[in-house]
């Protein structure tokens, strides 16, 4: 079972999110928050694979408490931010700040549903509005943020770099592996290698510090 905790100061938008997960074969809700501060805390109680997390809520806002939690190594859940606002910066915040994935409210129920089985496996989990501000920001023109990347990923080896680009061109670690000749506990082996130099949390974090690295021009 995949253990959800929902995380909204909207008590109707919990209850919603419960009822459209319950129905769904293998997510169990175990626990909700209304703020960040309760998300935490309800983590370290609940224990959930996966987190769905709204920004905007009083105390601790939900980029805060995502940050928080992703801090726990190989303890935090996989964060997915689910909220109202769909803006190109607020995307490229929660991906730096953790988060697994970046889906709007309106979303589909089964959107929703398929975004926390692939944060479960470990995969970026994004709306295709999100997708897109990431696309945008990968074309942005060059600048220091490129050279500061450049340096960071020059940290890791060939073949932790070769994972990496790959990350970044979206493909999952079946078809690095294929596309490398690598096994798949090797390709999750490089990839977790690649992750603990940088000080990255998940592989959205890797992708969006590779293609900082290599701007389109």
């Amino acid at each position: 079972m995949i253990r959800v905790l929902l995380a909204d100061d909207d008590p109707l938008v919990r209850t919603g999110l419960k009822m459209m997960l319950r129905g769904a074969d293998g997510i169990e809700v175990v626990g909700e928050a209304a703020d960040g501060a309760e998300a935490a805390a309800a983590v370290r109680e609940h224990a959930p694979d996966v987190v769905l997390m709204d920004i905007r809520m009083p105390v601790v806002d939900g980029l805060a408490a995502t940050r928080e939690l992703t801090r726990r190594g190989a303890q935090a859940p996989q964060v997915i931010v689910l909220t109202t606002f769909d803006e190109h910066g607020l995307v490229l915040e929660a991906m730096r700040s953790g988060a697994a994935g970046y889906l709007v409210k309106h979303a589909v129920p089964e959107e929703i549903v398929e975004a926390v089985r692939r944060a479960a496996r470990g995969e970026p989990a994004l709306s295709p509005s999100a997708a897109r501000a990431l696309v945008r920001h990968a074309a942005g023109g060059p600048d220091d943020r490129a050279e500061q990347a450049r340096q960071r990923l020059a940290l890791l080896t060939e073949r932790e770099r070769e994972v990496a680009e790959a990350v970044a061109e979206g493909l999952s670690n079946t078809d690095i592996g294929t596309r490398l000749h690598l096994s798949l506990g090797t390709v999750k082996a490089h990839l977790s290698s690649a992750l603990a130099k940088l000080d990255l949390e998940n592989r959205v974090q890797l992708a969006l510090l590779t293609h900082d690295a290599h701007p389109q021009p």
